[in-house]
């Protein structure tokens, strides 16, 4: 793997689009760039290289820049721990998709997600294969294969076709990426989270006795788990970008994962200032702030909230939410200190992000006209500007703008200096 990701770096610091050159099938996961994504982009990619024959270049592309893998730190952990340097990856602000794309030398196979989001429709044509695990979106086409299953982890799904296609190219450090997305986005393979599948425990009981040397099943959840909820030193602004995922209809949307409990978020100071700046610089209209924990006993307990200076939008929104039942989300509201935050206690902790994203995207079809220019004014809050990060959000030639990802890579810059 080592030698594959350097040749792929090689090949990506040699690539002027502008002039005639290889050909390259990028393996894309998801904006959020959690370590089920990164894992099958990495392993498929991989995967691509050793089983397909032809002049075009297989490469795997995290969906962030370089600058924001610092914020995933359950992923830099799985690298380290698998021998693997962060240094060998590549993002999304080191190859120029669009101008590949542009002068034909660009396929493009989607993983943990089937959809582009509005932003990259433009390569939409590039698109020769997907393999995901959330809800299908995407029109059928002959012309794209399709594989899409509702199990726990997308890894599951790539090792399946690596068992049935090439086992031979799985190796130690191969198991242990796939066997570490799997035990992680699964929680463990315990039933009790919703999220493992009968055929998540079986390629997962597969890898176990193939590789008898993998690290025990819940040691390894439990360091992953304590990478990943580790957000000492992160501001509010690197919290909400740490796990995110941004959809937009009428409405342009922030639904941040965070990984401590909601009551003590909602103590930090300064916090509704906070989060009105994060929706002013990045496009959002709203924020849906999901809490996940757990108890002593390993059981997860979740909790929501909604942020938006519009009355209307914050209730409108909170009274979907309440009233929807595919899936229920049985939510339950406590007090919350800030006049402008909708607190509840989701007593249904087997809804994660997958499944509210659907029921925020019903929402946002039917919602027009929610944001009046009154409500703005009233706020004190002007209107936002629209930007990369927001998914159908086009600037207007010549508008002067600073894209999220350069705000990210100047925050982390920041904090870096010890500024706040």
């Amino acid at each position: 793997m080592e030698e594959f990701l350097s040749s792929c770096r090689r090949a990506a610091v040699q690539v002027n689009p502008e002039q005639p050159g290889p050909q390259f099938h990028v393996v894309l996961g998801n904006e959020a760039c959690d370590v089920d994504s990164m894992v099958s982009a990495l392993v498929y990619a991989y995967f691509l290289s050793k089983t397909v024959h032809s002049e075009m270049f297989a490469l795997p592309l995290m969906n962030i820049r370089q600058s924001e893998l610092l914020l995933r730190s359950d992923n830099v952990f799985l690298l380290r721990q698998s021998g693997l340097s962060p240094d060998l990856l590549l993002f999304r602000d080191q190859l120029d998709l669009r101008a590949l794309h542009r002068h034909g030398r660009l396929q493009l196979t989607l993983v943990d997600h089937n959809v582009l989001p509005s932003a990259d429709s433009v390569l939409e044509g590039a698109v020769v294969e997907v393999i995901d695990h959330h809800m299908l979106e995407r029109e059928p086409s002959p012309s794209c294969p399709v594989t899409v299953e509702t199990v726990g982890s997308c890894a599951t799904l790539v090792t399946e076709c690596i068992v049935h296609k090439a086992p031979q190219i799985l190796d130690q450090q191969l198991a242990q990426l796939l066997y570490a997305a799997v035990v992680l986005d699964c929680v463990n393979m315990a039933p009790a989270a919703g999220k493992v599948t009968p055929k998540d425990s079986q390629y997962a009981a597969m890898l176990e006795s193939s590789f008898p040397s993998l690290p025990p099943r819940g040691t390894l959840f439990q360091m992953l788990q304590n990478a990943k909820f580790d957000v000492s030193g992160l501001n509010t602004e690197q919290m909400l970008l740490k796990d995110m995922k941004a959809v937009s209809g009428s409405l342009n949307v922030a639904v941040s994962v965070l990984y401590i409990t909601l009551e003590e978020f909602l103590q930090r100071a300064e916090l509704e200032a906070e989060l009105s700046g994060f929706c002013q610089r990045f496009g959002f209209d709203l924020l849906l702030l999901m809490t996940i924990f757990f108890t002593e006993s390993k059981e997860p307990i979740r909790e929501l909230a909604v942020f938006s200076h519009s009355t209307t939008c914050r209730e409108q929104v909170s009274q979907h939410l309440e009233q929807a039942r595919s899936p229920a989300l049985n939510l339950h509201p406590i007090s919350s200190p800030h006049p402008h935050i909708a607190a509840y206690q989701q007593g249904n902790t087997l809804a994660s992000r997958k499944k509210l994203l659907p029921l925020v995207k019903d929402f946002l079809k039917d919602a027009d006209g929610l944001l009046g220019d009154g409500e703005e004014a009233e706020s004190g809050v002007p209107p936002t500007p629209m930007n990369s990060l927001v998914e159908g959000c086009p600037l207007n030639d010549g508008l002067p703008y600073i894209s999220a990802q350069d705000l990210v890579e100047k925050v982390i810059k920041m904090v870096d200096r010890g500024g706040n």
